[in-house]
């Protein structure tokens, strides 16, 4: 062989420590680089030059080239890499309901400086004092101020909950912009790295961005994906093609018109049809509808909803992984209320309409169990001076059956049609516990309609009738329905003639406001209503309500409150425990990653001492071949 073999020999070696240095010197600087992944050095040999083949000898006699840097290759475990972004969008699912919870118990907790608890508890007390001496206008007055009192803190927790509920319905809007960029930016990457990659090159720096993009999207949402032998990834969301070739499809927002609520859904599995008279290309880029309407292109989007809420939260279903899912089960799909409870199924696994619901339940039943105390104490005077009060219904007979009838032909649509709560108006003057109307006496009233209407029965008299609270009829998607089957749009859903005793949709009697003395509470003997009273305290004292149909304990007003709250903590404990067992999971998988993937300086500096004592190696053995190829020339000169 050579010198000029031997030098060029010493050459490679040279050049391929330079190029380990250079790698070790990238993964040293890059250690604390987020989403960076180690490269490691592989080196090969050069091809080997046959000088003889011998049958007699155990090998061919060969002498290599040297050595050359083939690749520098990321240090990754598929395996690892995939229990890590699993169980990342487990531990931010948890996180979101664990956040929620917390946020809950403090609104419940705590109102301005004062707990919603002892609004309730004063209103216990004025009655208490009432009862005491029920003919005082004082303790009469001190019954209607705490009424008003505990009414408005009512309506600001619930409202509270509603502005963390739009809150919610924010960050749900964000994390779709934010999955839809992601999409694009791994598209991009794709391009990049098939380009880079089209040589010898490795794109392993656009890998690692790829990589994080990968892990910040398993956060939010349930993925999966893979590489092509091209090294493009494609991406599936929920199952759902989400990056696929050179296409991102994006998700599309529908907007709820009578909440604003955001629901992301799948263009491309979501049928439309063209407004009559419209133009199917009238459409915009806009990833927002409202009421799936883009344009003339009305899109039904009742099969393309990118999560299905409806599915109960699960482990083995895959149901609680990523945030976005959680923040879209916390939220719900309306505002609920104390009517949700007979449909509890739809807001079980909502954190926030079931506290709605169970909250409104207690300002309810606080506010019709008041109002039924007055309502028949007004009966019983009535009835007692000779007026009719009470319930007629379809099988009455006689006179009763009259009034039905009459009743059932008026326009008044609201009404179950099946029985009416009637009040004689009588019109001798003031009676007991009568407003200046002549209906009986509210201490709450409905902001949208009154609490009775008068009807005129020709030949029996003029009848005040309860205007009963008739249930809101629903969609699948949450929205409040006309009988016709049409949403009612947000200008009209407070015109609705179905009218609830609900935390926003009361208020305090006016004419108690200004006159308590009203009320009275001393009977026509000027005797006090002692029965009245008795009553009012059983409103606070009999064990007769339960936070929801799951829930088989009954307890009073004074305790549905406490229980209520403790629901809150007690379900903010589990919620808690899981996100904190999820942290040590998804810890316990990232530091398994990182014992393979993350930069070790230890490791690295090692590497670098190896490297550098290979490149002196390399320039040593270039020197001695120079001198010797120094020594001949001069030697023959």
């Amino acid at each position: 062989m050579s010198l000029w073999s031997d030098l060029s020999l010493g050459v490679t070696g040279l050049q391929a420590s330079s190029n380990a240095l250079n790698t070790v010197a990238h993964n040293i600087t890059n250690a604390e680089t987020e989403g960076y992944t180690r490269q490691q050095v592989e080196l090969d040999d050069r091809r080997y030059i046959t000088i003889s083949k011998t049958g007699s000898a155990i090998s061919y006699q060969q002498t290599g080239l040297g050595v050359y840097y083939s690749n520098a290759k990321q240090v990754r475990d598929y395996f690892l890499d995939k229990t890590y972004r699993s169980e990342l969008g487990r531990q931010e699912f948890y996180e979101v309901s664990k956040n929620t919870l917390n946020e809950i118990e403090d609104l419940l907790g705590e109102l301005n400086g004062a707990a919603f608890q002892e609004s309730l508890s004063d209103l216990w007390t004025a009655v208490q004092e009432l009862t005491k001496d029920p003919c005082n206008s004082v303790t009469q007055g001190a019954l209607v101020s705490e009424a008003s009192e505990f009414l408005e803190r009512a309506k600001s927790v619930y409202n509270d909950l509603a502005s963390y509920q739009d809150n919610i319905n924010y960050q749900v809007l964000q994390d779709v912009k934010t999955i839809n960029a992601y999409g694009k930016k791994i598209l991009e990457l794709n391009a990049t790295i098939q380009k880079i990659e089209l040589g010898e090159e490795k794109a392993n720096d656009f890998r690692d961005q790829r990589n994080l993009i990968l892990d910040k999207l398993a956060s939010m949402c349930n993925i999966s994906y893979e590489e092509d032998q091209y090294g493009a990834v494609s991406v599936k969301i929920e199952g759902e093609d989400f990056v696929k070739g050179s296409l991102c499809y994006e998700m599309w927002i529908d907007i709820d018109s009578q909440t604003g609520f955001y629901t992301p859904y799948w263009p491309q599995n979501s049928n439309y049809v063209v407004a009559e008279g419209g133009d199917p290309n009238n459409t915009d880029d806009s990833i927002f509808s409202t009421d799936g309407i883009k344009g003339d292109r009305i899109y039904k989007i009742d099969s393309a909803h990118v999560f299905d809420t409806d599915k109960p939260i699960s482990s083995e279903t895959k149901t609680d992984i990523g945030k976005l899912r959680s923040l879209l089960y916390a939220r719900g799909d309306h505002r609920a209320d104390y009517t949700d409870i007979n449909f509890y199924d739809d807001v079980r696994d909502s954190v926030l309409m079931n506290i709605e619901a169970e909250f409104d339940q207690l300002v309810h039943n606080v506010i019709t169990s008041i109002n039924e105390v007055l309502e028949q104490a007004a009966q019983k005077a009535l009835t007692e001076k000779g007026g009719k009060a009470g319930v007629v219904t379809e099988s009455s007979t006689g006179v009763d059956q009259t009034i039905y009838n009459a009743i059932k032909a008026s326009d008044s649509k609201w009404y179950s049609g099946k029985e009416y709560k009637i009040y004689e108006n009588l019109d001798d003057g003031y009676n007991y516990l009568e407003s200046k109307d002549g209906h009986p006496l509210q201490l709450f009233e409905k902001n949208s309609t009154d609490g009775y209407t008068l009807i005129d029965v020709g030949g029996v008299g003029s009848f005040w009738v309860y205007n009963e609270e008739e249930m809101p009829q629903r969609n699948a998607k949450g929205q409040v329905i006309d009988s016709n089957g049409y949403v009612v749009n947000q200008a009209k859903l407070q015109d609705l003639k179905y009218s609830l005793y609900s935390a926003t949709n009361t208020r305090i009697n006016q004419e108690l406001v200004q006159t308590p003395a009203l009320m009275g509470f001393r009977l026509v003997d000027g005797s006090e209503d002692t029965a009245t009273m008795e009553a009012l305290k059983k409103v606070f004292t009999d064990e007769k309500f339960r936070l929801n149909p799951d829930v088989i304990k009954r307890v009073n007003l004074n305790d549905y409150y406490s229980d209520l709250v403790s629901q809150v903590s007690n379900s903010g404990y589990m919620y808690n425990s899981i996100y904190e067992n999820q942290t040590k999971t998804v810890s316990a998988a990232e530091s398994a990653r990182d014992q393979v993937e993350a930069v070790s300086s230890d490791e690295e500096l090692s590497n670098m001492i190896k490297y550098q004592s290979a490149y002196n190696a390399s320039s040593r053995f270039i020197n001695v071949v120079d001198e010797m190829m120094e020594h001949l020339l001069n030697s023959l000169a």
